[in-house]
């Protein structure tokens, strides 16, 4: 618990993650983009401290996280002259929550293996609700011996954390990941669109086979929401398609056929011409036709 700790982006992923490293005993500075944010945080984190500055954030930290928007962000929180592998100490590990691209996750661990740091890179599953409570799901790539030292921290905010492979493996596990969600949405919001058109009352259909094969996390958690049409929380689709055209992206670069998957991004993107942007991902009944009685 001696270990110092620094966490970059305090969004609705980082912030609460933070805290949760308080709250295990690390000694925690934070920073944000935008600055006011991170006094927030402190605010409301007794024991932390807020920076002004990447360089002042890492400095001296054993462990740094980041979790930022995309592969753009990454690189110019990291990398350059006023990124934290400039300012990192040797010895010290990276670990990287953000979503973003695996071969951005090989980037990055080539130059922190030049510094003399360590990186792993792991995106998180389990939503803000998951960050919040303290059990995200967290897939790493990395070396070994790097793992092992970082998981002890990662662990003071998730409930699994595993190793996958090499650089980039973490980022490729999540893109799995999110095949199997948005495949299971656009069933999910399909099977909710049918009942209710042929007169079933869903809540209680839902109750019923979610004791069954059909169970999954979407249909215990977004099908009876999707049913009353609330979608005003959880993750965006915005964020969605941010992830979809990175399993794209990939896909065409490893020769996979993806479909299903290529079909729903589309279909997001019809729910953002609804203006469902910041819409759960669950949206994707909006496109469908339904009964309202």
């Amino acid at each position: 618990m001696s270990l110092k700790v620094a966490f970059l982006g305090l969004g609705v992923m980082g912030g609460p993650m933070a805290g949760h490293l308080l709250k295990a005993g690390y000694e925690t500075q934070v920073w944000n983009r935008t600055a006011s944010r991170a006094r927030a945080w402190q605010d409301v984190h007794p024991g932390g401290m807020a920076t002004t500055s990447i360089r002042e954030a890492v400095a001296g930290a054993d462990r740094v996280m980041t979790c930022v928007g995309n592969d753009n962000d990454l690189r110019d929180v990291v990398l350059g002259s006023e990124g934290a592998l400039a300012a990192m100490k040797p010895g010290a590990i990276l670990i990287d929550h953000t979503t973003a691209s695996a071969e951005v996750a090989r980037e990055i661990a080539a130059v922190a293996r030049s510094c003399g740091v360590g990186f792993i890179d792991a995106p998180v599953s389990g939503g803000q609700a998951g960050a919040v409570n303290g059990v995200l799901t967290v897939m790493c790539g990395g070396e070994p011996d790097t793992f092992a030292a970082a998981e002890p921290v990662i662990r003071a905010y998730a409930r699994a954390v595993t190793r996958l492979g090499p650089s980039g493996s973490g980022q490729l596990a999540k893109m799995v990941n999110q095949i199997c969600i948005a495949g299971l949405l656009q069933g999910l919001s399909e099977a909710v669109a049918f009942g209710q058109n042929a007169g079933l009352d869903m809540k209680q259909v839902l109750d019923v086979i979610g004791k069954g094969a059909a169970q999954s996390w979407q249909l215990d958690n977004r099908g009876k929401t999707m049913v009353d049409d609330q979608f005003d929380f959880g993750f965006a689709v915005d964020w969605m398609r941010k992830d979809l055209g990175l399993v794209l992206a990939e896909a065409h670069r490893n020769g996979s056929t993806l479909p299903v998957t290529a079909l729903v991004d589309q279909f997001y993107g019809d729910v953002q011409q609804l203006g469902g942007g910041r819409w759960d991902t669950s949206s994707l009944i909006r496109r469908l036709p339904r009964r309202k009685d």
